[in-house]
């Protein structure tokens, strides 16, 4: 719940949490809290993953590698599932956007103001603590997946195939003038369905969880004008309390769901990449 020593509006409650802590200007703006929050939790999260393989048992497991093991074997199963070729990069990446996504968005259950009001004692003004409401992380996670979908094409299919394809496809004619005459538009249809995806990957993730995440903003600022002015009132903390634990419950939903569909379009266009039409 936001508290100031100075009445605030709205708007300016709401401009304030959606600014990122920046360096730098222009193009070469970095979002130091993207980077920090997104390495902090990935290290965080593998390091704890890597401590408990190491002492992993082959016999009954304890309830975190249980759970660990769970998580794993699901990711592994869809891999296997939808990839058919041969891969050793599939299943860790697969496992690898899956949980670190899934607990970059889960930052969101944190209440909206208990990060930034904590920095600000340190003399931090602007921080977003959840990662995937920047577009620049989720589009650069999107355009590492593009990376790989390309390498896929040019290790399964080599660089021969890979042009024939873009070329060739999706339509494809036996009279090899009508071929060439068709040519230009295949490739133009393809390099639209190959930016398509990245950006596609990209904004899905980002919308969702930005749009959580003013919802959460906007529950703050509607308790509190149910008390009136004062948002430190005891009416305005119950009223929080109750609609963010609320809308919390259904964004689990939605914050499992976002991870799950990156990891399963990540695995399906890898796949795509690596088989020929």
């Amino acid at each position: 719940m936001a508290a100031a020593d100075t009445p605030i509006t709205a708007n300016e409650y709401i401009s304030h949490h959606l600014v990122n802590l920046q360096v730098g200007s222009g193009f070469w703006t970095l979002h130091l809290d993207t980077l920090i929050v997104s390495g902090l939790v990935g290290c965080a999260v593998f390091g704890l993953m890597y401590h408990v393989g190491r002492r992993a048992t082959a016999g009954v497991p304890g309830k975190l590698q249980a759970f660990i093991e769970i998580v794993v074997g699901m990711v592994d199963r869809q891999v296997k599932d939808t990839f058919h070729a041969k891969s050793e990069l599939v299943t860790p990446l697969a496992i690898t956007v899956f949980i670190w996504i899934f607990c970059m968005n889960a930052l969101d259950l944190i209440p909206v103001d208990f990060i930034p009001k904590l920095l600000e004692l340190f003399g931090v003004k602007y921080f977003k603590a959840v990662p995937t409401t920047d577009p620049n992380a989720t589009f650069a996670m999107s355009l590492s997946v593009f990376a790989l979908i390309i390498a896929f094409n040019l290790k399964f299919k080599g660089a021969g195939g890979f042009l024939h394809e873009l070329f060739t496809a999706p339509f494809h004619a036996e009279n090899k003038l009508l071929q060439i005459a068709l040519a230009p538009v295949n490739c133009v249809l393809r390099v639209i369905e190959e930016i398509a995806r990245p950006v596609s990957l990209a904004l899905r993730l980002f919308g969702n969880l930005f749009a959580g995440e003013v919802v959460f903003i906007l529950i703050v600022l509607l308790a509190g004008a149910w008390s009136g002015p004062t948002l430190g009132s005891a009416a305005s903390f119950l009223g929080h309390v109750v609609l963010s634990l609320a809308w919390a419950i259904f964004h689990i939903l939605i914050i499992t769901l976002q991870a799950f569909v990156f990891m399963m379009l990540t695995i399906i266009y890898l796949t795509l990449a690596s088989e020929s039409h």
